[in-house]
């Protein structure tokens, strides 16, 4: 991510600038929020958004809790279409993947929402990817250059799962197969949890998901993860590799999760959201509540979370033609 380490450098600041500004001091607290999630209860994201809604009473922004409604499908699009005819008035948040906007706007011609539909508040946690195989692969198969040996040798059964089609780790398996010239077919499925459960089951080959997925299953050894998408190692699992590292410099993404308000949010309801979510990002049970999903807990200011959204959406736009990928494809 181009601004990380700002991020973390000046996180504790905008915080406190945010809550101490006569901006912030003219809106008023607000009863309750709503935290909208586009995916099932029980992922990572999920976590997310539960842990940061049990932290925000008592603040500027929300006088008690908020709570969570889950509102899966689509692949998260439904969330961010139902915050875009919401009320402006901070009530409603949905947290979403960067990819809801950055990336669905090239593989989805008809999409619901534009991405000035909705304002940023904040990003919420960072998260890598990982491409793990199964049983259905030979034991002696250990690092991605095996792997991708051995899928070249069998083609009929070179496979990948994913969390569905058009996301994040669809794409990156996709650009694996292009840029290593090896053909590994995508299977979608409807989330991390039943692509992992066919990996483990050894019905498919390999899988695409974060990284944090895959934890529980390789400490009892029924999955090899053989690289991540980080720029640098995730540190949940840091003797994996990057791709980048082995040589496959495109198929990088640290995929985030972010706040977003409806577009119209006023400026200083905005400025207490950014000042309590960002504070609960740094409380320690939220910082290791969010680990053990193998999400990295992670705020910043809506500016920064704009900047880093626009990188990405002009970084895919040229990816995405390139893989030939579209819901109508």
């Amino acid at each position: 991510m181009q601004h990380r380490r700002q991020f973390l450098n000046t996180l504790g600041g905008a915080a406190a600038l945010a809550a101490l500004s006569p901006l912030s001091a003219l809106a008023q607290a607000l009863d309750q929020v709503k935290i909208m999630y586009g995916f099932p209860a029980g992922s990572a994201g999920d976590s997310v958004a539960r842990r940061v809604a049990e932290k925000i009473g008592g603040t500027a922004y929300s006088k008690n809790p908020g709570f969570v409604e889950n509102k899966p499908g689509a692949g998260g699009r439904i969330a961010v279409e139902t915050l875009k005819n919401s009320p402006a008035d901070g009530s409603v948040l949905t947290l979403a993947p960067v990819s809801a906007l950055a990336v669905y706007p090239y593989i989805y011609p008809k999409l619901s929402y534009k991405p000035e539909d909705v304002t940023q508040v904040s990003i919420g946690a960072i998260m890598f990817h990982g491409l793990a195989v199964g049983p259905a692969v030979p034991a002696e198969v250990k690092t991605l250059k095996d792997f991708l040996a051995w899928a070249k040798a069998n083609p009929g059964q070179a496979s990948y799962g994913s969390p569905g089609a058009g996301s994040m780790p669809h794409l990156l398996g996709a650009l694996l197969g292009i840029r290593s010239g090896v053909d590994l077919k995508h299977v979608p499925y409807r989330g991390t949890v039943p692509s992992i459960t066919d990996l483990v089951g050894g019905q498919i080959a390999a899988a695409m998901n974060p990284s944090g997925d895959y934890l529980q299953y390789m400490k009892s050894g029924r999955v090899r993860v053989l690289a991540t998408s980080g720029k640098k190692r995730s540190p949940y699992l840091p003797d994996v590799p990057t791709f980048t590292e082995l040589g496959y410099p495109d198929v990088t993404s640290e995929e985030w999760f972010g706040f977003y308000a409806p577009a119209k949010t006023p400026a200083a309801t905005l400025a207490n959201a950014n000042a309590a979510i960002t504070a609960a990002l740094k409380d320690k049970t939220v910082i290791d509540s969010l680990a053990l999903v193998g999400l990295v807990a992670h705020g910043s200011t809506p500016q920064e979370m704009a900047a880093d959204q626009k990188a990405e959406f002009e970084r895919w736009g040229p990816l995405v033609k390139q893989i030939g990928f579209t819901a109508e494809s």
